[in-house]
């Protein structure tokens, strides 16, 4: 068994990746812990989340120095569930005692630390450890993720964005003078699980938010190695990530040659290119798939793709779980 103990665990993904890993049969849920302040140490899990009374009993335990020694010493690995500024703290700390960090924040997802600065508010002290990270794209990093001990686990509206769109440009598909144009819409436990004015279900109602300035611009387009436009919406629905792209086709490029490009992901389970319909967020809720389907109009050249994802699951938890099976060499 895989020791594994999750850190910020009574949010939605901690509580995500909780259940996922105990249902696994070569891991094991070695510890819940949230920091000390917070109001839910020393409840279980269950009591936070019902749905998975009778599955199994974890009590959150505050993150002391005793904790945090007691990670170190008993677990090969631990998924940091944290806000950024949190998990840049703590990496360093768990990579130095030679476990492996699943980070599902964002501190460690850029090269250079700039971004951060920009994006996320702090300065990182650990330009190294950026250099170590792998970006946890697990259909298309599967290598690296397999060596490295850092794994930065892509941000949700990246992941949907980043699936439909990179074998267009791993096949040098795209017209470069025409920046891919999407449009995502998230639904409200994107926010997290803190009530606020944001995501109350008295107050959403579809609209745009972080226009020309969202912190997962930078990600997308590090990623891509291309400049693109990135909208995101927030919607009044639970769960779940439909990503709406409009890019450019090269002069030439038949729809064949499109057809080709996604064909990388045959061999890729968890992502379903769909021939017979569009996307829909039902289809992809609280499972780890992402749907893509895509329409080229020949006349113009222009191609719209659409994917859907659970954010919880596929942008978040799910791939996370992922990226622990393909470093462990373990599946379920």
């Amino acid at each position: 068994m895989i020791n594994i103990a999750i850190v910020g665990a009574s949010g939605y993904t901690g509580a995500e990746m909780c259940n996922l890993i105990h249902r696994h049969p070569h891991l094991n849920v070695a510890g819940l812990y949230v920091s000390v302040g917070s109001e839910d140490k020393g409840r279980d899990i269950s009591d936070l989340y019902p749905q998975f009374s009778g599955l199994f009993s974890h009590k959150l335990q505050p993150l002391t120095d005793q904790a945090l020694a007691a990670i170190k010493k008993d677990n090969d690995a631990v998924v940091l569930a944290t806000s950024h500024e949190v998990s840049h703290n703590l990496a360093a700390q768990f990579l130095e005692a030679g476990l492996t960090v699943f980070d599902l924040s964002g501190a460690f997802r850029f090269k250079d630390g700039s971004y951060i600065d920009k994006f996320y508010g702090f300065t990182h002290q650990y330009p190294q450890l950026l250099e170590q990270a792998v970006y946890g794209l697990a259909e298309w990093n599967a290598d690296a993720i397999k060596q490295s001990k850092l794994i930065a686990v892509p941000g949700c509206y990246p992941t949907a964005s980043l699936l439909a769109l990179k074998p267009l440009f791993e096949k040098g598909l795209l017209d470069s003078n025409q920046w891919p144009v999407i449009n995502a819409v998230s639904g409200v436990t994107g926010a997290g699980r803190k009530a606020t004015m944001v995501n109350s279900f008295c107050e959403v109602s579809l609209t745009p938010y972080g226009v020309l300035g969202h912190r997962h611009q930078p990600e997308i387009s590090t990623q891509l190695g291309s400049d693109v436009i990135f909208t995101p919406h927030l919607g009044n629905f639970k769960r779940g990530i439909l990503a709406t792209i409009t890019v450019k086709l090269n002069n030439g490029v038949s729809e064949q040659q499109v057809d080709d490009a996604y064909a990388v992901y045959d061999d890729k389970p968890l992502v379903r290119v769909r021939q017979d319909s569009w996307p829909k967020i039902d289809q992809v809720a609280n499972t780890p798939f992402c749907d893509i389907a895509y329409k080229v109009d020949q006349e113009s050249g222009h191609l719209v793709v659409a994917s859907a994802i659970d954010n919880l699951l596929k942008g978040a938890a799910g791939q996370g779980l992922q990226c622990i099976e393909l470093h462990f060499g373990v599946e379920a």
